[in-house]
């Protein structure tokens, strides 16, 4: 059984909102292999594939939200805006954790373009 990390988002969540994307790595450091980036997908498709893929094999899968920003200064204004929020601990929610929902089956493949479609209708807005 494999390995999957993602990150812990609270109900409702805008970040679940954004495409994301999937990192297949091995969890043997005898296996000498670069990992693979699948995606963009919808939330609940990249964490059920990841899901599917890993549990009946040694891989590690990294789910995370990729931010889809259109130039050099909104990826300025986001590094500023991660950077300010580390300096500033007193800014965080400390709510607690409150387990996350994983979908039992991975999406078939009709499932994934219409999400890609609804991801490129967001993106295109």
């Amino acid at each position: 059984m494999g390995t999957l990390v993602t990150l812990h988002l609270p109900p409702g969540s805008p970040i679940a909102e954004q495409p994301w994307v999937i990192t297949f790595g091995s969890l043997d450091e005898t296996e000498d292999w670069e990992p693979i980036v699948c995606g963009p997908y919808e939330h609940r498709h990249a964490l059920a594939l990841a899901r599917a893929v890993v549990i009946d094999d040694d891989l590690m899968a990294v789910v995370e939200p990729m931010l889809p920003l259109n130039g050099v200064e909104a990826i300025r204004k986001e590094i500023d805006l991660v950077r300010d929020a580390a300096e500033d601990p007193g800014t965080e929610d400390s709510e607690p954790l409150v387990a996350q929902e994983y979908p039992d089956a991975p999406p078939e493949p009709d499932e994934v373009l219409a999400g890609w479609r609804r991801i490129a209708g967001r993106l295109t807005a």
